[in-house]
């Protein structure tokens, strides 16, 4: 077996699902200039949400959709009867809203869904994959699939559809965009519904691989942070480029040094990026200093 294609097809999964949480990241924070710390706990309410389902009884395409759809709701509530309450919503505010809504989320889904590990099967079967001198889980190249359709949808509708568009608009001079006819407020809705929906995505298709519990999205949600942060925040390339080089740097650290360097890696890029690239690798925009 091959080790650095091992260790490459590891980073490759685990880089994918940072960069889709780290998408939902920057969707947000293209609308409302705030960070959302409940992401992470989007991906952990998508997977418990499917695998009690499917525990159910349920099936497990239902159940992967439904997951997806109930995320979306409770994105949408969540900006629709708390962050739109703001008096005088400003990025910091809603940020701190976010962290809020992270914990009141995680506190549901233990009191609602209960405390034990859930897991789903893999969607083509548990037989291993061959390739390039590797072996792996079928469910790999889902993730890695999915991710990549996602990024590339996501590249659609933003750059070319009149909505995604508008969002852009809205996102970069709200009060013209307001002048023309595009409402802020159904632009920011959108924007946490779509990140809901796309981090309960990411939830499902990695908790076949790793389970998951009430207590899943936090670390989840500060590493796509990272990622975010390495490839630029308000940067939808960026989140691609941040997540895979987070997910390899952490295979790579963990597979030729020690697996206790795994979590490290994470702090570790936060701090540089801080110290030297405080935009990211493809960020534009300046930092305001404080």
């Amino acid at each position: 077996m091959n080790e650095s294609v091992q260790l490459l097809f590891a980073g490759l999964s685990t880089g994918s699902i940072y960069a889709l949480v780290a998408l939902g990241f920057n969707i947000i924070f293209k609308s409302t200039g705030a960070l959302n710390f409940a992401q992470g706990e989007w991906v952990m309410l998508g997977g418990m949400v499917a695998a009690t389902l499917y525990a159910a009884k349920v099936p497990l395409l239902l159940s992967l959709v439904a997951a997806v759809l109930v995320a979306m709701a409770f994105g949408a509530l969540s900006e629709r009867l708390v962050v739109r309450r703001l008096k005088r919503p400003s990025a910091m505010s809603i940020t701190i809203v976010t962290i809020a809504l992270a914990i009141c989320t995680k506190s549901l889904v233990m009191l609602v869904l209960g405390k034990n590990p859930a897991g789903l099967p893999s969607f083509s079967g548990s037989e291993a994959v061959h390739l390039a001198g590797a072996v792996f889980e079928s469910q790999t190249l889902w993730i890695v699939g999915i991710a990549a359709v996602v990024m590339g949808g996501a590249g659609y509708f933003f750059n070319r559809t009149l909505l995604g568009k508008a969002m852009r608009a809205a996102a970069a001079q709200p009060e013209a965009a307001a002048l023309v006819g595009i409402s802020p407020r159904m632009t920011m809705a959108l924007s946490f519904t779509l990140a809901a929906g796309i981090g309960a995505l990411a939830g499902v298709i990695v908790t076949p691989l790793t389970l998951t519990s009430f207590d899943h999205g936090t670390i989840l949600g500060f590493k796509a942070f990272c990622a975010a942060m390495l490839g630029g925040l308000g940067s939808l390339p960026g989140a691609v480029v941040g997540g895979l080089a987070l997910g390899l740097a952490e295979s790579f650290a963990g597979g030729m040094l020690s697996s206790h360097f795994k979590d490290a890696v994470s702090f570790i890029v936060l701090l540089l990026v801080l110290v030297r690239w405080p935009n990211g690798l493809l960020g534009q925009g300046q930092i305001e200093k404080v």
